[in-house]
């Protein structure tokens, strides 16, 4: 892009940037259907992470605002602006490391992007803008990306020796996103694995069960193999690990903390999609051994254990070791 034509686009998008709080209905109108519910690592960010756009200096919050007025121009969802947000604040917390100098082979600029890889040149890459619009470039080419958790989209652009460091910044993100845009619901945010538990057991996002489902159900017949996550088998949690994965939340990978990864119904009015447990003390939830998908009309899909194919049963709700709660994925909290 020649010099001139480049400075007058900076000119324009950080205007827009600057300008964009009042090109939208506070209220998450912008956000439209179909966002997922985020769980992150299933863990709460450090607390040295900040949360809000508030804790961030002014240079951080003028990169932000630059990233949105480009996402704006070229048209991209408000989850992108997320994704997009989520990777500067964790390459090169948001234009204040390593914009000038590298500090990791050839890496430069807001989104740490080497020139040596196809990213532009040395001066195309510090510029904010350019490695914006980059970005967004590739981002765009991810098949699914829009459905993908946050964290993986950043991943798959990025190609990070990190690959789930951009999780704890999801919250930031979404901030960044309410605060400098008026949009609220970019995504929907679940509760920590360590804060979830009984409380408001909100319905799960439209298509998000329907989702979960259509995948633990199109694996049928696949092998039971303890330990295993897919493609080829899984084990009881590995199987509602990947099916909520494709849906756009993160378990956590082990039965027990997945009993903990969302609010807590009675069995009895259990809905599609949600999580049922067997444990060696009922009483006891620290002894959960296996988990399951309820699909509604008394029918859950499972992988059972060894030399059982995956597949559906009829589920009682008075059978043996099953624990009177059902679990719904990233929704409630104890502290709601």
């Amino acid at each position: 892009m020649p010099v001139a034509a480049l400075a007058g686009f900076l000119v324009v998008v950080l205007a827009a940037g600057l300008l964009v709080v009042g090109q939208f209905v506070p209220g998450g109108g912008e956000a439209g259907d179909g966002t997922t519910c985020e769980a992150g690592t299933g863990e709460a960010p450090p607390e040295d992470v900040p949360q809000t756009s508030a804790e961030l200096d002014a240079v951080q919050r003028q990169t932000a605002a630059t990233i949105i007025g480009v996402a704006k121009g070229m048209a991209i969802p408000p989850r992108g602006w997320v994704v997009a947000l989520a990777t500067a604040m964790q390459e090169s917390q948001m234009g204040t490391v390593g914009m000038d100098v590298a500090v990791d082979h050839d890496s430069l600029g807001v989104f740490q992007q080497r020139p040596s890889q196809g990213w532009g040149s040395p001066d195309q890459v510090r510029d904010p803008v350019y490695a914006t619009r980059t970005f967004f470039e590739r981002l765009l080419t991810v098949p699914g990306w829009e459905t993908m958790p946050v964290t993986r989209a950043a991943q798959t652009v990025q190609r990070s020796a990190f690959p789930n460091a951009y999780a704890k910044w999801e919250s930031l993100a979404n901030s960044l996103v309410s605060d400098l845009a008026g949009v609220t619901g970019a995504i929907q945010e679940c509760v920590p694995a360590a804060e979830a538990g009984p409380g408001p057991a909100a319905a799960l996002p439209e298509g998000v069960a329907r989702t979960a489902i259509e995948f633990a159900t199109g694996e049928t017949g696949k092998p039971y193999v303890w330990g295993a996550t897919g493609p080829s088998s899984y084990d009881c949690s590995g199987l509602m690990l990947r099916a909520y994965e494709r849906a756009g939340i993160i378990l956590p990978r082990v039965s027990r903390d997945q009993y903990k990864a969302g609010a807590h119904v009675p069995v009895e009015q259990a809905q599609p999609g949600d999580l049922l447990f067997w444990a060696y003390d009922e009483s006891d939830p620290e002894t959960i051994h296996h988990v399951a998908m309820y699909l509604g009309n008394g029918q859950m899909m499972e992988a059972q254990q060894s030399d059982v194919p995956l597949g559906t049963r009829a589920v009682r709700w008075g059978e043996p070791e099953l624990l009177p709660l059902a679990t719904r994925p990233g929704t409630g909290s104890d502290r709601a």
